[in-house]
């Protein structure tokens, strides 16, 4: 197979981290992206078709495999939005740590999109007499939109497509251990972060703080059961049933949920074509990549549980994290048979799958652009009045307190 052929993945990945640098308003428009996911991914198509049988067949598997991802995806994030927590509480260190650790719990439960979507509009309605909140909003993007969502397929979009390669669905429930080290250092260290920035608030806000408080309520309560039904078709109904009632329970949600609910969360459609749109370009323009890395995974010298994890990791820092993880998902199955035993998972080495799945989850974190929830937080901050950190201030946070935790997690687990 002739490298060439993986040319139009990495156009289509580096067109995703960069074109919203270079061309942000040209960007914006989900009609710009589809041209270029077209442009990039129909002459592959092409090309396999004219390879015959075998070419249609690995379109085909690609094209369902496809259809699942986004109607997973679609699933959550349009029920999720017919879902409200509304209340003001005083934004104590201890409040906002329980905003934290709460989505940190729903990210595997609701997605990562989900949870984050459902969460940061009432924690920064709690913080709105604060001064001081763009650290709040960076531990949010760590823990709710990212690292919280290790513990099940239905967290984060690389795990999906892990399982939908045979990972079994209750096999990222492994991953507690690492999970749990993370959320809780993580909020220590957000606990005494924001112990010293309340300290530093003016009378006046604190003042405010304590007056404005309006209890916890929960509006949409119907789609709460929707949700629970997506997570039992994925979890328990075969293909194609699973997605006929991933379906089912979405127009369920649009049809019964409440209107009001949606509107309170300022609900729209584009984002989620956003997603549809790039992933079409990246599963066609993926084909013949996964194909090379089939013929030749074992000859790129990635072979260790510390390798898969921070090469992984550093391409889901700064490229999407679901193509990484079934980039070297496919690497390290293709060396399989090198390996010197082990217990295998989805013709993985366990480790590896371990490290693969770690990497592409907790290192999606380290940049706006590592995982799509990213810069949806931010930019709800920034319409809310928050002055979040730049692209490059925001990696200074995340250089300064997820990489020490990777270096220290590669130590113990790997």
């Amino acid at each position: 197979m002739s490298l060439l052929l993986i040319v139009p993945f990495v156009l289509m990945l580096l067109a995703i981290a960069l074109l919203p640098l270079i061309a942000p308003h040209w960007w914006e428009w989900n009609l710009h992206k589809a041209l270029v996911a077209l442009t990039l991914g129909v002459p592959v198509a092409g090309y396999l078709l004219l390879q015959g049988e075998a070419g249609w067949h690995s379109i085909q598997h690609t094209l369902l495999e496809y259809v699942e991802f986004i109607v997973l995806l679609g699933s959550l994030y349009t029920i999720a939005g017919g879902i409200v927590l509304r209340g003001d509480l005083q934004a104590t260190p201890v409040v906002n740590g329980c905003f934290l650790g709460l989505g940190a719990v729903l990210a595997s439960v609701m997605g990562t999109t989900g949870a984050s979507m459902l969460l940061i509009r009432p924690l920064l309605q709690t913080n709105a007499e604060r001064r001081y909140v763009a650290h709040t909003v960076v531990f949010f993007i760590f823990l709710v939109s990212n690292i919280g969502g290790c513990l099940t397929p239905l967290g984060d979009p690389p795990l999906f497509l892990g399982y939908l390669r045979g990972v079994p669905f209750t096999w990222t429930l492994s991953l507690w251990p690492a999970w749990l080290a993370m959320v809780v250092i993580l909020l220590v260290v957000y606990g005494v972060w924001d112990t010293i920035m309340h300290a530093r608030e003016s009378p006046q806000a604190l003042q405010l703080e304590r007056t404005h408080i309006e209890p916890l309520r929960l509006q949409g309560k119907r789609n709460v059961l929707f949700l629970g039904l997506v997570v039992a078709a994925v979890a328990l109904v075969p293909f194609p049933w699973r997605t006929l009632l991933m379906l089912a329970a979405t127009g369920g949600s649009l049809l019964l949920g409440e209107t009001s609910a949606r509107q309170a969360n300022q609900f729209t459609y584009a984002p989620i074509i956003e997603v549809a749109v790039l992933f079409l370009g990246i599963f066609l323009t993926m084909i013949p990549t996964l194909q090379f890395l089939d013929q030749h995974g074992a000859s790129l010298g990635i072979n260790t549980p510390a390798r898969f994890f921070w090469t992984t990791g550093i391409l889901s820092s700064f490229l999407d994290n679901a193509p990484t993880y079934v980039t070297f998902f496919e690497a390290a199955r293709a060396q399989t048979s090198s390996t010197l035993g082990g217990t295998l998972v989805a013709g993985v080495p366990e480790r590896w799958l371990q490290a693969i799945s770690l990497g592409a989850v907790f290192m999606g974190a380290n940049s706006y652009i590592g995982n799509g929830p990213n810069f949806m937080v931010k930019a709800v901050a920034e319409e809310a009045g928050v002055a979040m950190p730049s692209f490059f201030g925001y990696m200074v946070y995340s250089g300064l307190i997820l990489i020490p935790l990777f270096v220290g997690l590669t130590l113990v687990v790997f």
